[in-house]
């Protein structure tokens, strides 16, 4: 058990936190969630003590242990990849290290030999003898080859460094488990695995993450980091969302009776009940559900962004072929020979075990990269909008507002002050920030503006390289709902499950060997046996993060 208590926080004149109390209990995942700046990864520090707050405490029973995913990569190079994964459970680590200083002394003493007895009682009690084999196993569960358990951490590239820090967080069984933003850099099947391995986790987890599908698969609660507070709430994200949605509209119908409100919330529970997530805690889940007070719900405060594709002109038949595309880099293959035929109505996503295979298909045909070989063609009726992974070069040396920043990509070059200002409008920019200047704007607002020069383009055909980065869950929510809406064809990549899962229509994965191309939905995609065996022939026996 975590208890909270009267914490405030501060930094300089802004209060982060404000006289919150909370619990968190055993047998239960807490997703925190807040707008960006609102103080999740803070909030967790606080609670593993890596940073001191102004004022209040936090209470752990004695005797219990707390494991972190450390968020510092350079923390551990002087040590072996498994002897970092045991470093996590300090206790056992600590009597491990005396135990080999003790066998390896010359003058041994019958002191020593005491202390030593002591040691092994422990060791022994901890299930020490099976330590690395635990180890090892939580390494190969995560995608880190047995080959890599003894090299140094820092000869490991940084993708891999994460899955062992995360291996040295899982260590050991702790009593409380935090972890900040867990399924970066993770594929599909370790991420797979990490949702069941929390799933049947027995103690007590706090996570943030802005993987909507994690959360509603791990979470039992949601613990909302807002105006200074953190608020609990029983069920996952997508509850929480929806629930706070309905509350908002009831709130807004004035004329709707209080106790026609109260029966559209209970038939609103009842419904998300019976389709709670399906995973190993959909039965504890769904008993929650039915035991929540009905004035637990409450809107949010939360600002949504308003993200609407509109065309000028609808696509015709002809939307892209691509012919026998290549590309390598550093003599490295990217990709070889892709062919496709791109329709109208194809929402695809685009996947790859090398991300950089991705940027570099889609830079290929924005125009922005050439290939070794191959060729591509759009229709004659198509415009197309490109919102890319990296888009620092739009912002560099730009000493423009966000007003004018805009203007550039207007398809009228006086195009109304009014009109521009609703678009950045709609992206949460109003009043005086649209006169904030372009180059000063953080990781989520350079997103935010490009979203809305995609939307002043009116495209037919939109391509997305990872568009939920930098985003908080609000924008990413409303993004996602945009693009369901959106009536042109579509490619993206991103490793938002749900926002695949409710887009695609189309998988098309690039490997070095050709291309595995499905009319099929994303989680059928995953989960077919035959594809997964196709993707790795189709990939070869390539060593890297396992």
């Amino acid at each position: 058990m975590l208890i909270v208590s009267n914490l405030t926080h501060r930094f300089g004149a802004r209060i982060l936190f404000d006289d919150v109390n909370v619990k968190f209990t055993p047998g239960n995942c807490y997703g925190i969630i807040g707008a960006n700046g609102a103080g999740k990864s803070t909030f967790l520090k606080i609670l593993s003590n890596d940073l001191e707050a102004t004022s209040g405490s936090v209470f752990m029973e004695p005797g219990a242990r707390m494991s972190v995913l450390r968020q510092n990569h350079f923390e551990f190079d002087a040590f072996p990849v498994l002897q970092t994964v045991l470093m996590g459970n300090k206790t056992l680590w600590d009597i491990m290290k005396e135990k080999d200083e003790l066998y390896a002394k010359a003058d041994f003493s019958d002191e020593d030999g005491v202390r030593l007895g002591d040691l092994e009682s422990q060791f022994a009690e901890m299930d020490g003898w099976n330590a690395e084999s635990d180890a090892a196993s939580l390494l190969s569960n995560l995608g880190v080859s047995e080959a890599v358990h003894y090299k140094f951490m820092h000869e490991l590239d940084g993708k891999v460094k994460v899955r062992v820090l995360l291996a040295q967080a899982l260590f050991g069984n702790p009593d409380v488990l935090l972890l900040d933003e867990p399924t970066n850099d993770l594929d599909i099947e370790t991420a797979m695995w990490l949702e069941n391995f929390l799933a049947e986790f027995k103690n007590t987890v706090l996570v943030v993450s802005h993987d909507r599908h994690f959360l509603d698969n791990v979470c039992t609660h949601v613990a909302d980091i807002d105006f200074g507070k953190v608020v609990l709430y029983t069920g996952n994200y997508t509850f929480w969302y929806e629930a706070s949605q309905l509350a908002l509209r009831q709130r807004a119908d004035k004329n709707k009776k209080n106790e026609e409100k109260k029966k559209e919330l209970q038939e609103f529970i009842a419904r998300f009940s019976a389709n709670v997530a399906k995973s190993r805690q959909a039965t504890a889940r769904k008993k929650m559900l039915e035991k929540l007070d009905i004035e637990e719900i409450r809107p949010s405060n939360r600002k949504y962004p308003g993200i609407i594709f509109q065309q000028e002109r609808e696509a015709g038949n002809h939307v892209l072929t691509v012919s026998a595309l290549s590309k390598s880099h550093e003599g490295r293959v990217l990709f070889k020979d892709v062919s496709f035929e791109v329709e109208k109505k194809d929402k695809i996503v685009l996947l790859s075990r090398d991300a950089l295979a991705i940027t570099a298909f889609m830079d290929i045909l924005n125009e922005d990269a050439l290939a070794d070989s191959g060729t591509f063609r759009w229709g004659t009726t198509i415009t197309r909008a490109y919102l890319p992974n990296e888009n620092a070069k739009f912002f560099e040396n730009i000493d423009l507002n966000l007003a004018d920043w805009l203007r550039q990509y207007a398809p009228n070059a006086n195009m109304d002050e009014t009109d521009l200002r609703g678009f950045l409008g709609r992206m949460l920019f109003s009043g005086e920030e649209i006169f904030k200047k372009a180059k000063v704007l953080s990781g989520g607002e350079k997103v935010r503006c490009m979203i809305s020069r995609c939307m002043l383009q009116r495209p037919n055909f939109l391509m997305l390289d990872e568009p939920t980065n930098h985003l908080d869950l609000e924008s990413i929510t409303a993004f996602n709902n945009g693009l369901q809406d959106f009536k042109g064809a579509l490619m993206f990549t991103t490793h938002d499950h749900t926002f695949i899962q409710t887009l695609a229509n189309r998988v098309i994965e690039l490997t070095p060997n050709g291309i595995i191309d499905r009319m099929t939905d994303y989680d059928s995609y995953i989960t077919d046996e035959k594809i997964r065996s196709l993707r790795e022939e189709m990939y070869g026996k390539v060593e890297s993060a396992r």
